[in-house]
C-alpha cells in the first residue's frame, strides 16, 4: 500500500473508531446482557468427546451434535438464557467454565461435571436466568434438535436424570421419594 494511503487511513481511524464502538453488539440467536455479547465459537470433536455430558456418544453422534448446535464463548456476568422469551425451551450444555441458575433471589452454581451442567427452561417455573460465572463455553441446542437427539437414542440418560432431580429441588416440584442430586452445590444469595 502506498504511504499516502496508509497516512490517510491512520488519520481517519480516530474519527471512525467511536462510530464503530457505538454500534450495538450483534445478537445472533443468543441472549445479550449487561453489554456482554455471546461470541460464536467453534466446536471441536476431540474436546466435545471429553465433555462429561457427551462422553457416552459415538463419533457419529458427536458429529451430529456439532452439526445441529451452536457453541458460544461467554464472559462472566453474561446472561445465557432466561426462563421466558425466545429460545427459552432450548437445551443448554456447559462445555467448560461455570454458570449459575438464578431463581427467587438465590444462585445455584454449577460446573461442567455437576448435575446442573445442562439447562432448559422446560424444567423451570417462574422467573429465572442462567448466568456465566466465569469465562465459559456453552452449547445451545434448539429444542427440536435436542428432541431429535433423544429420539435417536443419544446416551444422555444419567445426565438428564441428575439434572431433572436437581432442577426439581430448585423449582419446588420434587417428586415424593426422589433423592437429592449428589454433589450439587447449595444455593447462595444472588449478589
Amino acid at each position: 500500500m502506498k504511504r499516502w494511503i496508509q497516512l490517510a487511513c491512520a488519520a481517519m481511524l480516530p474519527a471512525l473508531l467511536p462510530a464503530c464502538e457505538a454500534q450495538p453488539p450483534r445478537q445472533g440467536d443468543a441472549a445479550i446482557s449487561q453489554g456482554k455479547p455471546m461470541k460464536a465459537s467453534k466446536t471441536y470433536l476431540y474436546l466435545l468427546k471429553k465433555t462429561p455430558f457427551f462422553t457416552s456418544l459415538s463419533t457419529a453422534q458427536l458429529r451430529w451434535t456439532i452439526d445441529h448446535s451452536r457453541e458460544w464463548e461467554v464472559e462472566p456476568g453474561t446472561v445465557i438464557t432466561q426462563c421466558a422469551g425466545a429460545g427459552a425451551a432450548d437445551a443448554w450444555v456447559l462445555l467448560d467454565g461455570g454458570w449459575q441458575l438464578e431463581h427467587d433471589g438465590l444462585a445455584y452454581p454449577a460446573g461442567h461435571a455437576d448435575p446442573g451442567k445442562w439447562f432448559s427452561a422446560r424444567q423451570a417455573s417462574g422467573t429465572c436466568r442462567l448466568v456465566a460465572t466465569g469465562h465459559s463455553y456453552v452449547m445451545q441446542i434448539a429444542r427440536a434438535e435436542f428432541d431429535a437427539m433423544l429420539a435417536q437414542g443419544f446416551a444422555f440418560g444419567k445426565h438428564l436424570d441428575a439434572g431433572y432431580r436437581y432442577y426439581a429441588e430448585i423449582f419446588g416440584n420434587v417428586p415424593p421419594g426422589a433423592a437429592s442430586s449428589p454433589g450439587a452445590p447449595g444455593p447462595q444469595a444472588v449478589p
